[in-house]
């Protein structure tokens, strides 16, 4: 198996429609990731216990509601964080100002309500510096 290089975190099953299309632009881009349903809530210790093991060098965290999730995750890594707030309620404001009102020193880097692909988008941007076949594959996809 290809060690991922990004993890992919809904906070719930219900949050699927919105990964859905980051998979398929991952896919798409042949970056190598793995996607998990872990509440920060419902089961914080697995997904502690999961952010401590995962060896991918960047989350994308899907979240609605309080999306505490994104947070949670930033403050147990120093590896970078995007944050894709659900327009579950609220039309999705909530979630928004959730994930972009992190307390100083925790940064997460946070993307339009439902735009699972500019999170993708964001994560390729950032190991495009390390590794070139994600760059040339970034690359081709804005030519497109």
């Amino acid at each position: 198996m290809i060690t991922p290089l990004i993890a992919l975190i809904m906070g719930s099953e219900s949050d699927r429609p919105i990964a859905e299309k980051a998979i398929k632009l991952l896919e798409k881009l042949s970056i190598p990731f793995e996607s998990k349903v872990l509440s920060a809530h419902r089961n914080p210790k697995q997904l502690e216990e999961y952010i401590e093991k995962c060896t991918a060098e960047v989350f994308i965290a899907i979240a609605g509601l309080s999306a505490h999730l994104p947070g949670f995750i930033a403050s147990r890594t120093l590896k970078p964080v995007i944050g894709v707030p659900v327009g579950a309620k609220l039309g999705g404001l909530d979630a928004l100002l959730s994930i972009v009102q992190m307390p100083r020193g925790v940064p997460v880097a946070c993307v339009g309500i439902d735009n699972a692909e500019n999170a993708v988008l964001l994560a390729a941007e950032i190991l495009a510096l390390k590794y070139p076949e994600v760059a040339e594959s970034l690359k081709h996809y804005r030519m497109a």
